[in-house]
Parts: structure tokens; sequence; C-alpha cells
């Protein structure tokens, strides 16, 4: 297994293969629809004109395990250096450790850019989610209760967040 930057030639059918299932069988995405190809290839343009990573970890085989992301967390200015992840395992992927090396990695990559906030947006319900980012020194900072309604039921939203070391030079404006 290895941690790969994913491009959209190669990795974006696997990507929405992935973030489908999510849509359709789980409430790590708070979304009813279907994504199409069109809608990665804008994630992807998106993720690129913004520098932020896309990361996939693939077997031997060179299929896609899973990927994770950051972007924006709030669209302001003065929230720069802060962004939310997240992370998605293909479900006959989850339970090896894929999240987690993820993770490891993106938080580096955060770091690099001279990031200071990661935050989580995860599923109240959602435990092994959950357990990962505490893990990983994610602490929760609040639960907005009941804010989505999916699979006939109200969803809490939990967040995660890891202060990272500042930038070394942070600038307003």
């Amino acid at each position: 297994m290895q941690i790969i930057d994913c491009s959209p030639s190669r990795h974006g059918q696997a990507i929405l293969t992935i973030f489908n299932d999510a849509i359709a069988n789980t409430t790590a995405l708070y979304e009813y629809q279907p994504r199409d190809e069109a809608r990665i290839a804008q994630w992807f343009a998106s993720k690129a004109e913004q520098q932020f990573p896309v990361i996939g970890m693939e077997n031997s085989a060179g299929e896609l395990m899973g990927f994770a992301s950051y972007g924006p967390f709030r669209g302001y200015p003065a929230n720069k250096y802060s962004v939310e992840h997240s992370v998605y395992v293909a479900s006959e992927h989850r339970g090896q450790g894929v999240a987690n090396a993820l993770m490891q990695v993106l938080i580096e990559r955060a770091i690099a850019q001279q990031l200071h906030v990661m935050v989580g947006a995860i599923d109240a319900s959602n435990q092994a989610s959950i357990k990962l980012h505490e893990s990983l020194g994610f602490q929760h900072t609040g639960t907005l209760p009941q804010v989505a309604f999916k699979f006939g039921r109200w969803l809490d939203l939990a967040f995660y967040q890891r202060i990272l070391p500042p930038p070394s030079q942070p600038i307003d404006g």
C-alpha cells in the first residue's frame, strides 16, 4: 500500500464511486443525490486552484482504497489558516488503517502549507471517525444537534479540531 497524490484522470472514477457509496449508504455526507463526473472534475479543479491536496492510498494492484483532502473552512479571508478536511475509504477497505494513514499525511501536508487549524465535521453517530480523530489529537469542540435529516432521522453534527503549529509569519489581509 502506498500514499499517492490523486489525479482526475487516474482516480476520478474511483473517487466518484467512493463518494457515491458514502452518499447512498452512510451519514458521512449529508447529501441525497449521487455526484456525477462533471462535479468530480470541478472538485479536482477547485482543489488544484487553491493548492489543496487530494491524496489517496492505493493497494499493490493500483486500486484506490481511500482518499483525503481539505478545503476552506468558511469563506472569509481571516479563516485562511484554517481548513475543513475529509477522509473517505471504500467500503471493502474500511477497518484496515487506510483512514489513519491518510490523515497522518494530510496533517503533515497542512503543517507544510503553514495552516494552523484542521476541522473535521463528523456525523455524531460515526463512532469510527470520532475515534480516529481523537487518536490523532483532535478535540471535540462542539455539536450542532439535528442539523440534517437523512435516512428518516435527525442527525447531529460534531466538530473535531486540531490546532497545528502557528505559521512562521501570519499575515492580516
